[in-house]
């Protein structure tokens, strides 16, 4: 019977997932946060830590607050970004001042981004005390970490960033940055949208293949409706009424998305194990009682995290 990759942490009306391989790191702190506890209230209603319109910044602060301390980071430096849907990476470094500078893939020192949060959708580092975030309610969160080199990163990766390469980008950049070997890297797979409601539209499967050998390989048909399908085996003719030409039981079937797939496949073809890449078998759209839901909510719904950092 295999172990589970992932626990829940219950601390003081808070909950969050870990990824066990990494928690037996002892320099490392990190977690996938849930809903669950909190102080927001309405459609964000529970632990909220993004800055929206439906939530107040007092609560969110709040929120972020008790996370931060149960977690052990609470006197951490944040990092993070303006999330764009993009495949930009920046290491995270200290000033001399004891600001955090953020200096973009290729950087020089000339470019680092000192003043306010830079948009991206991954973040590195290797220096202590340091929490790096990103924020996700549907999206993936991928955190990683170098064991040998002592680094660590978070990407956020939504499709249009994961057809942009943006995990596989982020891997090289940990390469590039720390010397580290891919074959050293452990990948967590936080909670998102699974392929079972992940429908998406010709465009973006057309983009998959059009960039990726086998990009058809991260789709999946949905099947047709059980009951439909019977009343249409029955009475053959009475669903001729009801949908237009091309939609009936021979059109072809809806598209969802596989992105566990997509990010599997970027971080093996970057050269981490595929022992090494730990899944958390949840989906948020499913899963509203633990976790927020862009698609299955509204835009107004709160934010996760996945945070991790150095001791």
């Amino acid at each position: 019977m295999r172990r589970p990759k992932f626990r829940i942490v219950s601390r003081r009306g808070l909950e969050w997932l870990e990824c066990v391989p990494l928690a037996r790191q002892p320099w490392i702190q990190h977690a996938f946060s849930t809903r669950s506890g909190g102080a927001s209230r309405g459609p964000a209603a529970g632990l909220n830590l993004g800055f929206i319109e439906t939530d107040s910044r007092a609560r969110v602060k709040k929120n972020r607050q008790q996370f931060f301390h149960e977690l052990g980071t609470g006197r951490f430096s944040l990092a993070e970004l303006r999330q764009i849907h993009s495949a930009t990476v920046y290491q995270v470094v200290r000033s001399a001042r004891g600001k955090l500078d953020y200096r973009p893939a290729g950087y020089s020192s000339s470019r680092a981004a000192r003043n306010g949060i830079p948009q991206g959708d991954a973040l590195l580092t290797q220096e202590p005390g340091i929490t790096l975030s990103v924020r996700a309610a549907d999206c993936m969160p991928v955190l990683l970490a170098d064991p040998r080199r002592r680094a660590v990163a978070a990407v956020h990766a939504g499709w249009r960033g994961a057809l942009a390469g943006i995990v596989e980008i982020t891997v090289g950049e940990m390469v590039r940055v720390f010397g580290s070997h891919p074959g050293d890297l452990v990948a967590a797979i936080g909670p998102s949208i699974r392929a079972c409601c992940y429908q998406v539209g010709d465009e973006v499967v057309s983009a998959f293949s059009g960039r990726y050998p086998k990009g058809e390989d991260f789709f999946r048909a949905a099947p047709h409706d059980r009951v439909e399908e019977e009343i249409a085996r029955r009475y053959p003719l009475l669903l001729l009424t009801k949908k237009p030409p091309g939609h009936g039981l021979d059109a072809v079937p809806t598209m969802h998305l596989d992105l566990v797939a997509v990010v599997a496949d970027q971080l093996t073809r970057a050269g981490v194990k595929p022992s090494q890449i730990h899944v958390a078998e949840f989906c948020t759209a499913c899963r509203t009682d633990i976790f927020f839901s862009h698609r299955k909510e509204g835009s107004g719904t709160g934010r996760m995290m996945a945070v991790i950092g150095i001791v």
